[in-house]
């Protein structure tokens, strides 16, 4: 098996300002560099990143500068209804409040300022399938 050692999701978007924004208020993210083409988040505690690239650099191939599609990034956080909080007194896209599902998370869903589907999850306490 080869090991791995990190894994990181970038997003591509036309606003970085606005995407960074977006990121480092609803979740533990700090900026940790910062530029004209590409901002590196950081969680906190240093275990989590996330990239925010500008859609129409060079480094990205021209097939997949487009809104995204066919896919989702879950963040899983203590309680998705604090998250909802912040997204509502931002004016953040929100697409479903917070709702508990069959499968024991309470499960809100955001479109981020790239369009990329953002499902904010918290496991409810004590569910038992």
């Amino acid at each position: 098996m080869k090991k791995i050692n990190r894994i990181m999701t970038n997003i591509c978007s036309e606003n970085l300002t606005e995407s960074r924004d977006f990121y480092t208020k609803l979740f533990d993210f700090k900026v940790d560099y910062d530029s004209d083409w590409f901002v590196h988040l950081i969680s906190k505690d240093k275990k989590l990143e996330l990239g925010i690239i500008d859609r129409t650099n060079k480094i990205v191939p021209k097939d997949f500068q487009s809104i995204p599609q066919g896919f989702y990034v879950t963040f899983v956080v203590d309680n998705a209804d604090e998250v909802f909080k912040v997204a509502k007194s931002e004016n953040f896209e929100i697409i479903s409040e917070p709702a508990d599902t069959f499968y024991g998370q309470r499960r809100l869903l955001l479109k981020d300022p790239n369009g990329t589907l953002i499902d904010v999850s918290s496991p409810i306490k004590d569910f038992d399938f």
